[in-house]
């Protein structure tokens, strides 16, 4: 297929290349010139500017927030523009708000959204294992499958309407950050009776915990490892702020999620918001009076 993928970060630059390897043509572009260009020698054809990317048989954006995608796709008018993709593939982690204005906007333009946020640090993105969660045209989602499967291990249906797979996206992440936060109390617990906090996740996470969330941020938590990141802390804060408007929006009270962003204000405060998620464990310790 002929494709332009948008965003080029952590997670965007081993989706654009795992794509290449399957063999399709490949158009990459990001804010910053240096990282599209580093991938011609892989086989991807870097351009100057959004217009060009969005262009072709599939778009694919993987930028970074609302911001951003708002600012490329809706301000930098692409969907304006005489040649415009068939099909949108939107995988960044956005708000629902945002998914349902983009679905309208793409309706009018004649462009089919689709919405395939994913779950998977950046080695997973680069073994092409990704969880994908899919939402959108039946036919959209058929035509762009070969896309999905070079770049996921699995790819979840969630119905016909983009911005059900944001929900569920923010959803998992709240889930995640719930995770990294328990482990951190129940570490802080157990050493303020002497025992290794690295010591009750060994147990937990190879027992009763035994999944990639608790086996890959525990054993973070435990080694004091929050760098380089893999998912930032700054952006599951983000994240968090996401679901409790969707919550509101909707009238669910998600009070545990209040709770968590709170502990995420704290440690962006403390300084760890560019740091891997798994540096939230250090509120509880901080708390405990075990580090400061």
């Amino acid at each position: 297929m002929d494709v332009g993928f948008l965003g080029l970060g952590r997670m965007g630059r081993p989706m654009a290349l795992n794509l290449v390897r399957a063999g399709h043509r490949v158009r990459v572009w990001n804010r910053t010139r240096e990282a599209a260009a580093s991938l011609r020698e892989a086989g991807a054809e870097p351009v100057e500017s959004p217009a060009e990317a969005f262009r072709g048989d599939v778009a694919v954006t993987m930028l970074a927030d609302d911001a951003a995608l708002r600012s490329v796709i809706v301000e930098g008018g692409v969907l304006d523009q005489g040649q415009r993709p068939a099909i949108h593939v939107g995988m960044s982690t956005i708000s629902v708000a945002l998914a349902r204005d983009l679905a309208a906007l793409h309706a009018r333009a004649g462009v089919a959204y689709l919405s395939a946020p994913v779950f998977g640090r950046p080695d997973v993105a680069e073994a092409g294992k990704l969880t994908i969660v899919a939402a959108g045209p039946e036919e959209a989602i058929a035509r762009a499958q070969p896309l999905l499967d070079a770049m996921g291990a699995r790819t979840w249906p969630f119905g016909t309407e983009p911005a059900r797979a944001n929900a569920v996206k923010l959803a998992g992440n709240f889930l995640v950050v719930n995770a990294v936060a328990a482990m951190g109390e129940a570490a802080a617990l157990v050493e303020a009776h002497g025992v290794p906090g690295a010591d009750l996740l060994d147990l937990m996470t190879n027992t009763i915990f035994a999944s990639p969330v608790y086996k890959g941020y525990g054993a973070s938590i435990a080694a004091g490892r929050y760098e380089p990141p893999g998912f930032g802390l700054s952006l599951g804060a983000k994240d968090i702020r996401l679901a409790l408007a969707a919550g509101e929006a909707a009238r669910v009270p998600m009070p545990l999620a209040s709770l968590l962003r709170d502990g995420l204000i704290e440690a962006i405060a403390h300084g760890d918001g560019d740091k891997d998620l798994a540096a939230l464990a250090r509120v509880a310790a901080r708390r405990s009076g075990r580090v400061k």
